[in-house]
């Protein structure tokens, strides 16, 4: 019988989970740094400390396929309402299988029922074609472009939080 993925936060104190969403990330961004040519971007040269920050500041979770970490993303409400979502990785053996949008389905539930979400907004390069697939599918538009350098320009996508999607049952 084989076993479920679960999706929970991580917690900045999981010093085995951190360590877990380090050596994934390292892994996932290998094919994002392929793509555009530059092994020396941000998820390539992130410390242990700097993903413990993160996880300090905002929302981390993690799918996991029993122990291991198989899946993360990251996410943060700004003061202006906006919810930026980041580093959603995926491990590549359960690549197309669903759990990248069972896991942007699972931060926006979770950033937005804070109630201070006024939308959501993440962002790819644009070459990244099946990550923008993805974020298109769950209903986020292309709002901005940004000419990174010249071999990358990257797309901000956002969408509008619906008002009575994340209300807490009572």
């Amino acid at each position: 019988m084989g076993m479920s993925v679960t999706i929970s936060v991580a917690a900045a104190e999981d010093k085995d989970a951190v360590e877990q969403i380090l050596k994934l990330q390292y892994l996932c961004y290998q094919s994002e740094a392929e793509i555009y040519g530059d092994y020396s971007i941000e998820p390539l040269t992130q410390s242990l400390d700097s993903i413990r920050a993160e996880m300090a500041a905002g929302t981390v979770l993690v799918a996991r396929l029993g122990d291991e970490v198989v899946a993360s993303v990251r996410g943060t409400v700004d003061a202006d309402g906006t919810a930026r979502i980041g580093k959603l990785i995926v491990h590549p053996r359960m690549q197309r299988h669903g759990l990248g949008g069972r896991l942007l389905d699972a931060i926006e539930q979770h950033l937005g029922a804070t109630g201070t979400a006024k939308c959501f907004q993440l962002s790819s390069g644009h070459r990244s074609e099946q990550n923008l697939q993805l974020y298109r599918k769950h209903g986020y538009a292309a709002v901005d472009t940004q000419r990174v350098n010249e071999r990358l320009t990257r797309v901000t996508l956002a969408k509008d939080v619906p008002a009575d999607a994340f209300v807490p049952s009572a």
